[in-house]
């Protein structure tokens, strides 16, 4: 690679959550909806397309708005937002773009004759008759499509299941016919909601949003957000339109349930909702999620990891790194934005996004301006965790800091782990760099950086010299 990968994957001024991979050509494009910083509900944006060549995941190039939000004919004032859309090559070669809008719960589908260029507004999914999806009597509202075309058949998974809500039953699947909005075989239920978990293998993994879906050699995989949110969860099937049973959680975007370094009720992170789907990227396969910054729900941006399947096709839960498509370790040397945090916590634990007493990835200006990530509101027990480094003879580090504080930043290679270095902290209403000698031992590192002191703080990066 040309340069090193982080997470998130995309510049640290941009805010791609739900995001959708496909390798199309010998491109990577993540398709996904579009939040703003400082944003005050979610998807604000128009959707705009990034990709990156397959040998190189540190190189996103922006291809540009793909679809205005007052394209669809239901939205020409632009009052409603475009919630997390999918994509698909057609029968006919073209792509199309399937989404649903934040206050109309029928599917809406765009199309174009290249992955991200100018999508036009296409038609609304509807049965034989004319009846749109999601307006006849007894259909389900529609939401989050995932989709899957294989020959001649298009398969249309939809679905949102809110806790104590008997009318929604679970994520339903849908077969479109070759013109890809009329279908052909009415929908039916494969994975349960909450309301309909018991018995059923899911329980306390049942089905909330997000679906998606791939196949990986005969097996089908359904994606898709659980009922805790946090998490994205996968169900398998030989058969796109039943017998899917309960898999695993793939990701979840504060590493609960991981075990390996910490106890598995243990949130890193601020989690919340969660998006995204599966990848084949040069014969690794990866997880597409996101986190949330700002310290709300609502802007949110794109990481991946490297996911292990077994020979079965079960796939281990991943730990939400730094380095996330980095193919390894970054390397133990030079200057790292500490927006790349992938763990950010305190002394009081919370599984969720929110709260003035946390420390948050935030930026200068206002969204659209391109000004770099860094942590905010860093106060007395505020760490931020960055996973993983290469380190070989480090014997310095360097923290860049700006806000009124006084303390110290203890230097730990784990979370619970031995202070290696205090770095002392001074006041200052401009970024400085404040250095301290310590050892890192050598080989594969984490870093933790907790602030013991008073005030209020920002940290822009931090060096391993």
């Amino acid at each position: 690679m040309k340069k090193q990968a982080f997470n998130p994957y995309l510049p640290s001024w941009e805010y791609i959550p739900d995001g959708e991979p496909y390798v199309f050509g010998d491109r990577v494009y993540v398709y996904g909806s579009h939040d703003f910083y400082n944003g005050y509900v979610f998807c604000m944006g128009d959707y705009v397309c990034w990709s990156a060549p397959v040998n190189d995941l540190s190189d996103w190039r922006y291809e540009g708005v793909i679809y205005p939000r007052n394209e669809d004919p239901l939205n020409k004032d632009g009052k409603m937002c475009l919630y997390a859309p999918d994509v698909t090559v057609g029968p006919d070669g073209r792509y199309y773009l399937y989404y649903v809008l934040d206050h109309v719960s029928i599917v809406s589908v765009a199309v174009c004759d290249t992955p991200a260029g100018r999508y036009e507004f296409y038609g609304y999914v509807h049965y034989a008759d004319g009846t749109i999806l999601g307006e006849r009597e007894g259909d389900e509202p529609q939401f989050d499509p995932g989709v899957l075309t294989e020959g001649d058949r298009t398969y249309l998974y939809t679905g949102f299941c809110g806790r104590g809500d008997k009318s929604r039953t679970g994520a339903m699947a849908t077969v479109l016919q070759p013109d890809m909005v009329t279908i052909a075989e009415d929908p039916v239920f494969i994975v349960p909601g909450c309301e309909y978990g018991a018995g059923t293998g899911f329980e306390g993994h049942e089905f909330f949003e997000a679906s998606s879906i791939r196949k990986r050699g005969d097996t089908y995989y359904f994606i898709y957000s659980s009922v805790v949110m946090h998490e994205l969860c996968y169900a398998v099937s030989k058969d796109p339109l039943g017998g899917f049973t309960y898999g695993g959680v793939l990701v979840s975007n504060c590493d609960l349930n991981i075990d390996t370094y910490k106890p598995a009720g243990m949130p890193m992170a601020y989690g919340a909702n969660n998006h995204g789907s599966m990848v084949e990227i040069g014969g690794e396969w990866y997880i597409f999620y996101h986190r949330h910054t700002n310290g709300t729900w609502y802007s949110r941006q794109g990481c991946a990891e490297k996911l292990q399947i077994a020979e079965d096709g079960s796939i281990r839960q991943a730990e939400i790194t730094s380095c996330g498509l980095n193919g390894g370790p970054l390397e133990g040397k030079g200057e790292y934005p500490a927006y790349i945090a992938c763990h950010l916590f305190t002394d009081t634990p919370s599984v969720y996004v929110g709260g003035d007493r946390f420390p948050k990835v935030m930026q200068d200006g206002r969204d659209g301006d391109e000004e770099p990530g860094y942590i905010g509101n860093i106060q007395n027990s505020a760490t931020a965790g960055f996973r993983y480094f290469d380190c070989r003879g480090v014997k310095e580090i360097g923290i860049t800091t700006r806000g009124y504080g006084h303390g110290v930043f203890e230097v730990r290679t784990a979370w619970d782990g031995e202070v290696l270095a205090s770095v002392r902290i001074d006041s200052s209403n401009v970024w400085e760099e404040h250095r301290a000698p310590v050892r890192i031992p050598d080989g594969v590192q984490s870093i933790y950086l907790t602030f013991k002191g008073s005030g209020n703080l920002g940290m822009k990066s931090f060096s391993l010299l």
